[in-house]
């Protein structure tokens, strides 16, 4: 089995940064990628950024520029710096990873429970 843990997420003003981490433990033989998405409430869960092994970064269109994730996938960690945040934002942000198990050809993603994320004034 693999966990991930989020941390971060807190109570921000309109205009102000966070910035977010996740770890991941267990059985990890290898990590494809790292992937942070987010759930407002009654709404779909919307892809934010992601990670890949090798370095590359892709982010959804409506945090380019704003957000910026990071990380070490041969250490487990993913983190997302976000900036200018707006009430918009404000949602559960849930981390993924797409791992194959150490030991087997097994490969599955894993998530998260999520760190909240709430931009009020």
């Amino acid at each position: 089995q693999v966990q991930l843990v989020e941390s971060g997420g807190e109570l921000v003003q309109p205009g102000g940064s966070l910035r977010l981490s996740c770890k991941a433990s267990g059985r990890i033989g290898t990590i494809f990628f790292m992937t942070w998405y987010r759930q407002a409430p009654g709404k779909q869960r919307e892809y934010v950024a992601r990670l890949f092994s090798g370095g590359f970064t892709n982010y959804a269109d409506s945090v380019k520029g704003r957000m910026l994730i990071s990380g070490d996938i041969a250490k487990n960690t993913v983190d997302l710096q976000m900036n200018g945040l707006n009430p918009e934002d404000t949602a559960l942000y849930v981390c993924n990873a797409e791992v194959r198990e150490a030991g087997t050809n097994s490969q599955r993603q894993y998530w998260g429970q999520g760190t909240q994320v709430t931009v009020s004034s």
